[in-house]
């Protein structure tokens, strides 16, 4: 697996803690904001890019300064975040490359898609520290992955081209007709699996879902070497991501890149109560996050 460059090294440095240690704000998503803004689907429909830009500087100004980086995706809170001075020095700023949904094959099987004209090079313009792309993998069925670790290879290169860091996340998903016990049992090999798939394209930091138990976060940590993961939050209760956390962080992990699970009961089509609510409920969350990096994580 090829080490980080300086200029990567760097960039990685830039989205983690005093302590080293990934913490990094997640609000990249848009379907999924806009769920949480407006009941119903008429409503969400009315809620432009505009709105979400504004709802994610919010995030920006009133949580993710209070950690190591913000991720946002490159079509609604960029480049207002840094031109209109909402990020501050010291947060770091990774833009999401991936698009919202997916296509399916024939089969079911997911396709993701990217964000047109977003490349390393538009990353930098941005002024983003870094990128994230997510694609949808099905470790155990070859087939399923052709074309999005493809999509995987092409951005790897183009980042590595740059010089630019690249953090990796996938996702997994149930096939057409598998039982929700069948496909709940196989999590944790099939994101073992989805990890080794990323690292074996180049992949050079992670960003995946809880691998399931104590064992597997162990063995995606003896996978990786030195290449750092971080366990993201897939919109859980933040009681539950806790526990995630404190399994992932004292069996390997390097951190956390989380969104829903600090934010989601938060936000509000009213900014006053989008501000007042991330300052009482999400950043006593982020802290107690922290408080757990910072019993199992060492430099």
């Amino acid at each position: 697996m090829p080490a980080m460059t300086t200029a990567e090294r760097r960039g990685y440095q830039q989205i983690c803690g005093d302590d080293g240690a990934m913490m990094v704000i997640a609000c990249d998503q848009r379907g999924g904001m806009r769920t949480l803004l407006a009941k119903t689907p008429e409503d969400q429909a009315k809620i432009g890019n505009d709105v979400l830009g504004l709802t994610k500087m919010d995030i920006t100004a009133h949580l993710a300064r209070h950690a190591g980086c913000v991720l946002v995706d490159p079509l609604c809170a960029v480049p207002g975040l840094v031109d209109q001075g909402v990020l501050h020095r010291s947060t770091g700023l990774l833009i999401g490359l991936d698009a919202s949904g997916f296509d399916l094959t024939p089969e079911g099987y997911r396709i993701s898609n990217m964000v047109p004209g977003i490349t390393a090079r538009r990353v930098r313009e941005l002024g983003g520290t870094g990128a994230k792309i997510m694609i949808y993998l099905r470790s155990d069925t070859p087939a399923a992955n052709t074309a999005n670790m493809a999509t995987l290879r092409d951005v790897i290169a183009d980042f590595a081209a740059e010089d630019l860091l690249l953090v990796v996340e996938f996702l997994t998903y149930a096939l057409p007709g598998e039982a929700p016990e069948a496909y709940a049992a196989k999590i944790p090999s099939l994101i073992e699996g989805g990890s080794k798939l990323c690292l074996d394209a180049g992949s050079k930091v992670l960003k995946i879902p809880y691998p399931g138990t104590p064992q597997a976060c162990a063995n995606i940590t003896a996978m990786c070497g030195d290449v750092p993961w971080a366990v993201l939050s897939a919109g859980v209760d933040h009681a539950t991501f806790l526990g995630q956390v404190e399994t992932s962080m004292a069996n390997g992990a390097s951190g956390v890149i989380a969104g829903r699970s600090l934010w989601k009961d938060c936000i509000s089509l009213d900014r006053a109560v989008t501000k007042e609510r991330l300052e009482t409920i999400a950043v006593p969350r982020l802290r107690e996050i922290q408080a757990v990096i910072a019993r199992h994580f060492r430099v």
